[in-house]
């Protein structure tokens, strides 16, 4: 059974109450956080054009349900949707993390604003760990003078940047300002790679659409990850689902996009577990790679 809200239905699928006791670390490394406000925000744009959210928690409630549901830790994710906004958000977060010591908190920042490097410096200062990046929502070109910025200050500080920038979802169906097919891809990551070999970058989604494209660059290219978000969930249409067992097992993050669902917070999860990866490459998608990626950025 399902409801329809937007474009696409909530699943009404059986959760779990906790993780399988005999998994190795489990990092979430797709969690977003938000005020209240943003999240209302967020809600309301998901209820018109995307999917019920399942879970509508708050920031506190949303870590307190996954580490309750045996998480050991979370990779905290936000975004400045707009100029002016990131060193709130960035202060928000950094409280958060100073609460709860399985939170690795990440900064953001709006691309092009005054002060990128001021608010940046100030959020890395505070102990967050990374920098997050929406294209859809930011609308910014891989190769602008503003992004070639955020790559010299991420490499400077060895802090990872987490960018949204696989084509997919696509507008009009989720009424993005413009084109996501335009702005990104993996053919605007390579250079990123090439020209930064000292940046870590991240590309949620296993890349979607392009998953064979990034699959490649996992293997030519040893400072790029990408994260599973809801992409073994065998929930969004797709045409040509990843097969992970042939992909870069050290570069591939476990994610979920929690709070924002519209199935169970473990499908995801019971998904990955019975691809029969091996012990040692189901660790390191789990949180190996996470606890390497993120807790060595913020010493």
């Amino acid at each position: 059974m399902s409801r329809q809200i937007g474009s696409l239905s909530a699943l009404d699928d059986k959760e779990g109450t906790q993780i399988p006791g005999s998994l190795p670390t489990v990092i979430d490394a797709h969690v977003h956080l938000f005020p209240d406000e943003l999240f209302a925000a967020i809600w309301a744009w998901f209820d018109k054009f995307a999917w019920p959210i399942r879970y509508k928690l708050d920031s506190q409630g949303v870590i307190e349900f996954l580490l309750s549901r045996g998480i050991d830790r979370i990779v905290g994710l936000h975004y400045a949707h707009r100029p002016g906004i990131a060193r709130h958000l960035n202060r928000y977060m950094a409280s958060l993390c100073k609460s709860c010591p399985q939170l690795i908190g990440t900064a953001t920042i709006f691309p092009g604003e005054k002060a990128d490097r001021d608010i940046l410096e100030e959020a890395f200062q505070m102990g967050l760990a990374g920098v997050k990046l929406h294209s859809h929502v930011q609308f910014f070109s891989m190769d602008s003078p503003e992004m070639h910025e955020i790559y010299e200050i991420c490499s400077e500080y060895q802090k990872p940047l987490i960018m949204h920038v696989g084509r997919e979802p696509k507008s009009p169906v989720f009424n993005y300002k413009t084109d996501p097919y335009e702005i990104c891809g993996a053919d605007k990551v390579e250079p990123v790679l090439k020209g930064y070999p000292n940046l870590n970058v991240i590309v949620p989604h296993l890349g979607a659409d392009e998953y064979a494209a990034f699959a490649k660059l996992i293997h030519d290219y040893d400072n790029l990850w990408l994260d599973i978000a809801m992409v073994l969930a065998d929930y969004l249409p797709q045409t040509n689902p990843p097969k992970l067992s042939e992909m870069r097992s050290d570069r591939v993050l476990y994610g979920t996009d929690f709070p924002h669902l519209p199935y169970a917070w473990d499908r995801e999860l019971k998904r990955l577990c019975a691809l029969g990866l091996s012990e040692s490459d189901l660790a390191m998608v789990l949180g190996g790679n996470a606890l390497s990626l993120f807790l060595d950025s913020r010493e």
